[in-house]
């Protein structure tokens, strides 16, 4: 099951069909017979569309022409009715290629949300793989079914969805991916641990900064997992025509931060790492802590190297005193010849 951009040929009944107009606005419709599309620049029979080729061109009782096309599935995920905010196209890409889902991956994702990230993440795994869906509201589930079954044309055979919480009901083990959308990650982390196999991946998808902090660093301290990669994507799209080449006025900034850790082997112990934090990087008690530290280590060099200081001035001061008896037995000697 590829979803509504692997059916080829005319358009029929029941087809999702995106309708952009000379704007750039789009506007998406299920075809039914003897239905109408309606907007203020007039109407569209839908049995205009019907038996026509994909990506033709249409014109309202306007004459404003609209082009026909069924849409991607970055598309229809801008448009698809929405319970929670969706991961968006650019994120979602992101998560599909840094978390390396691949066919047949055995993922599991909370939470469901609108269905948006599943739909992504089904079409990466395929009908041989498995994606096991938790979310904990049974209002943005429904919300979700029914986008993932619109988008792909019935039930997903690869597709598992749980209302519920994925730190009290994920039984999987062997996992190859986690993929954790939720307000409070790092209270599941070690329920991933436990389901992920040897080598697996678990990403993070956050809004803010104080939770990309927390769950790097709760990562870090459970010990299951090698150090965590943070990082965020920005899409700049750029206006072309003729001469006229420039960033676009708008883009599409800050809509989320991704964390990525690997599951170590069971036992393991990560490795510490060398490079230091920055001054104040854990607050001042640590810094005190760390300071207080190297200062004991600073004293003790400093005493060893004092002391080993005044033994060598002694034994110096010891081996001139010789020399001078030395010289002064030889002098006297001299004189008394």
């Amino acid at each position: 099951m590829t979803g509504i951009h692997g059916r080829r040929g005319p358009f029929r009944e029941g087809d999702i069909v995106q309708l952009t107009d000379p704007k750039g606005k789009m506007h998406t419709i299920t075809l039914k017979a003897g239905a109408a599309f309606h907007t203020h620049r007039g109407r569209l029979d839908h049995d205009e569309l019907i038996g026509s080729p994909e990506g033709c061109v249409v014109r309202a009782t306007s004459n404003t022409a609209y082009v026909a096309l069924r849409p991607l599935l970055a598309d229809f995920t801008l448009s698809m009715k929405r319970g929670a905010t969706i991961v968006y196209p650019k994120d979602a890409a992101q998560i599909v290629a840094q978390a390396d889902i691949f066919p047949g991956a055995r993922v599991a994702e909370a939470g469901g949300g609108s269905g948006a990230l599943t739909s992504w993440l089904l079409r990466a795994v395929g009908e041989q793989g498995l994606v096991s869906s938790y979310e904990r509201r049974a209002d943005f589930a429904e919300i979700a079914r029914t986008n993932v079954e619109r988008f792909f044309g019935g039930e997903h055979p690869a597709w598992r969805l749980t209302v519920g919480d994925l730190a009290e009901e994920l039984t999987e083990t062997g996992l190859d991916r986690v993929v954790l959308d939720m307000l409070a990650p790092w209270e599941c982390l070690d329920a991933v641990s436990k389901a992920l196999a040897p080598g697996g991946l678990v990403c993070v998808y956050v809004a803010t900064t104080t939770q990309i902090s927390r769950v790097v660093e709760e990562l870090r301290d459970n010990g299951s997992f090698y150090e965590p990669r943070a990082f965020e994507t920005l899409v700049r799209e750029w206006h072309v025509e003729g001469l006229a080449v420039r960033p676009d006025h708008r883009m599409i900034g800050h809509t989320g931060f991704l964390v990525t850790a690997r599951r170590l082997a069971e036992g393991a112990v990560p490795p510490e790492r060398r490079r230091r934090p920055s001054k104040g990087a854990y607050g001042q008690d640590w810094q005190r802590e760390q300071e207080s530290r190297g200062g004991a280590g600073a004293r003790r060099s400093s005493e060893a190297g004092a002391s080993q200081a005044e033994g060598g001035a002694g034994e110096e001061s010891a081996d001139r005193a010789a020399e001078g008896g030395e010289g002064g037995a030889q002098a006297r000697g001299n004189g008394a010849e």
